[in-house]
């Protein structure tokens, strides 16, 4: 089972223009610098999260910001947001079973019932999580000093 990747650089972002998008401009090449990722790959991040509704990006001169509140932002919103049909495919089942098979005919339908037990348990799971909560964290481990704040 995964979730890509593309969740985790997505927090980063968010998080850090929660804590400079006031200070500073925010943009692709900033957040591109921060993650270590490409910047093509974070304006495709951005992109799916503005068309959620989660930020708002300034076109031209560019600059993210947040577009809600952090309480209203949960895992399993920007997982969807990115992945729109994340939670079928973390699961898979084989495509071509036997139809001369009684287990081939049906072996879809049988993993189904508990595959969709999964898939449910794991949205509700992703949707307890908060960004703020994400937030508190970092603000937790970063006045315990684990966190340098100069490295972004």
């Amino acid at each position: 089972m995964h979730i890509s990747t593309k969740c985790s650089v997505a927090l980063h972002c968010l998080l850090f223009i929660n804590e400079y998008g006031t200070k500073t401009k925010v943009t692709s090449e900033l957040l591109s610098l921060s993650t270590g990722i490409n910047a093509v790959t974070i304006r495709n991040i951005m992109s799916a999260l503005k068309k959620d509704g989660i930020i708002s990006v300034k076109y031209g001169t560019g600059g993210a910001t947040m577009n809600c509140p952090a309480g209203e932002i949960n895992l399993y919103r920007i997982c969807k947001a990115l992945e729109p049909d994340f939670l079928t495919k973390l699961i898979g089942i084989h495509p071509s079973p036997s139809s001369l098979c009684p287990v081939g005919q049906n072996i879809h339908n049988v993993l189904d019932l508990s595959y969709r037990e999964i898939r449910n348990d794991l949205k509700e799971s992703l949707e307890q999580i908060t960004f703020e909560k994400i937030i508190a964290d970092y603000h937790s481990l970063n006045s315990a000093g684990e966190i340098e704040d100069d490295k972004q």
